[in-house]
């Protein structure tokens, strides 16, 4: 089955067609407790005492106990709705229950009535296992992979799952968050969720007892921003992309970059690169530099601004060239 995002499943859940069967894994707990309450609200709030139930993995570990309790899961599954479209059953602590601590025929038939309920789901129930470590190798976690949606808590692969990370655990802390504040954090931190985790433990820790975090406490926490290569404003303007390159400007200025020093690292830009990429170009982007680096010694304009407006110039005559080969 596939493997999702946090946010793919969330607009799955929104939209209100979730998968029959999910498997959350990851050691990020408060980012499966958030997706877990977003599964038990596809549940209307008046009618979730008839249709939502949870079990625990932690009390169905050996024999006798690991038969009953899984028994007693696939009767919550197999139950009709009552008043509402779905029922959502969740197990927590589910490495417990994936990998039994020792076997058993009791233990056997529990994971053959669990292989069976998976084989054969109910379209009427979103079943939800909420693991943390788990042996890949036991035989219903292969099983699982099998049937289930597979979702990894606490990866991010953009910046946008970073804001949602960064609303989420500030949600969880009861904190309000301007969304500013929430974009800044995550520029900073880059998708390096393990500094992301560092950066907003010590804003919650300096905005204890506030009612709202606002964009002047990111900047008071959150270091410079986290580059992932720091030669990627000059790659993205040889390459011609002017959004990823203004975007790559912006994060080196709000980490605290010196405009001159950006600068002459766009002169070395065009005298080592253009002359191979965009030959044709090499005099006007030569006189840009010179131009830039005039009106930033005579305090002419914004150095941002001074500085965006050369990197437009730069990828326009990139593109250009490319147009002209």
């Amino acid at each position: 089955m596939p493997l999702l995002t946090v946010a793919a499943v969330r607009k799955q859940i929104a939209a209100g067609r979730p998968d029959p069967i999910y498997l959350l894994l990851g050691e990020d707990e408060i980012e499966k407790a958030s997706l877990t309450k977003a599964f038990t609200e596809l549940v209307e709030e008046g009618v979730r005492a008839f249709n939502v139930q949870r079990f625990h993995g932690v009390d169905m570990t050996t024999g006798d106990k690991l038969l009953e309790g899984v028994s007693s899961l696939v009767n919550a599954v197999r139950t009709m709705p009552m008043l509402s479209p779905r029922r959502v059953v969740v197990v927590m602590q589910a490495e417990y229950l994936i990998v039994p601590k020792r076997e058993s025929e009791a233990a056997v038939q529990a994971i053959e009535q669990l292989e069976q309920l998976l084989n054969r789901p109910e379209p009427e129930c979103t079943l939800v296992f909420v693991a943390g470590n788990v042996d890949k190798r036991s035989r219903l976690y292969k099983a699982l992979v099998n049937q289930a949606t597979l979702v990894e808590c606490g990866t991010l692969q953009s910046r946008a799952d970073a804001e949602r990370w960064i609303r989420t655990r500030a949600a969880a802390a009861g904190q309000d968050m301007d969304p500013a504040a929430a974009t800044l954090l995550a520029a900073r931190a880059g998708p390096d969720v393990k500094r992301l985790r560092n950066d907003m433990d010590r804003l919650l820790l300096y905005t204890l007892g506030q009612k709202r975090i606002g964009i002047e406490d990111v900047r008071e926490i959150a270091g410079p921003a986290a580059l992932q290569d720091q030669w990627a404003m000059a790659n993205a303007i040889e390459a011609g992309e002017a959004g990823e390159a203004l975007r790559q400007l912006a994060l080196m200025l709000d980490a605290g970059g010196i405009p001159e020093m950006i600068l002459g690292q766009l002169g070395w830009l065009v005298r080592a690169k253009f002359p191979a990429v965009a030959p044709g170009s090499v005099q006007a982007a030569v006189e840009a530099v010179f131009r830039t680096d005039l009106d930033l010694k005579r305090s002419a304009g914004d150095p941002r601004v001074l500085l965006e407006r050369l990197v437009v110039e730069l990828c326009g005559g990139k593109r250009l060239a490319a147009a002209r080969r």
